[in-house]
């Protein structure tokens, strides 16, 4: 076993796991895999159990239903705690999130200059490729909207390609963290700054998804418009997670 583990959360990405997998593979740092799979009707989970026997750091959950994507976060959260590693990656499965940047963002780790790595596509300029100038928009917006709402001082408090040390995620009641879309995300940096947790970000390049639908839908904006303004008035009143 490894010290750090990659979860990637699956729901119909058959035509990107595989590759993914083996770029993460190939990188000069070793790295276990941990796919949390929503049971997928087309197949992503049996991809995954045929590449196991070739890949040993490869390990695989499959969930009977589809909960979203801060559920699937949780529960490999849990199993990488249970299982003793000392850091871990949240990454999509499409190629969005640079696999090359894996071994930089961990160096940042194991050397104690961050306790949180986020992967910004705002850290440096904009640097997104193949987004059209709309969506563009509605992403600088949200993350500005963010910021105002919690006075986190993260250029891209929505990013999805984080590192942490699994002993500031040990810090969290993950249970209290109900949110489903990406709002997960935000909650998570929410709640590490409130505790003091150092959160550096690592300027990457985010290009946007070839194959496969994207997860976005009218839910998880508005559950991430409505839900962090909650999630600041619970803090003002000195909850925590």
């Amino acid at each position: 076993m490894n010290s750090t583990v990659v979860v990637i959360p699956t729901f119909n990405e058959a035509a990107n796991i595989q590759g993914i997998i083996r770029a993460i593979v190939d990188l000069p740092v070793p790295l276990d895999m941990l796919v949390v799979d929503d049971n997928s009707p087309d197949g992503t989970a049996n991809i995954v159990h045929s590449l196991k026997a070739t890949f040993p750091q490869l390990h695989l959950v499959v969930r009977q239903n589809k909960e979203g994507l801060g559920p699937a976060y949780i529960h490999g959260f849990k199993w990488a705690m249970n299982n003793g590693y000392t850091y871990l990656f949240e990454m999509d499965a499409d190629f969005s999130h640079p696999p090359k940047a894996l071994t930089e963002m961990l160096l940042m780790l194991e050397q104690n200059k961050a306790d949180v790595v986020v992967g910004s596509r705002y850290k440096k300029g904009i640097r997104v490729r193949k987004w059209p100038l709309s969506r563009i928009v509605l992403s600088l917006g949200a993350s500005l909207y963010v910021r105002i709402i919690t006075g986190m001082p993260i250029a891209d408090p929505t990013a999805g390609f984080v590192g942490y040390k699994i002993k500031a995620l040990s810090s969290l009641n993950l249970d209290y963290i109900e949110f489903k879309g990406y709002a997960f995300q935000i909650a998570l940096k929410f709640w590490l700054w409130k505790k003091n947790f150092q959160i550096v970000e690592f300027p990457i390049t985010f290009t946007d998804r070839i194959a496969g639908d994207s997860k976005m839908n009218t839910s998880i904006v508005n559950e991430a418009i409505f839900g962090i303004i909650c999630m600041k008035w619970r803090s003002l009143f000195k909850e925590q997670v």
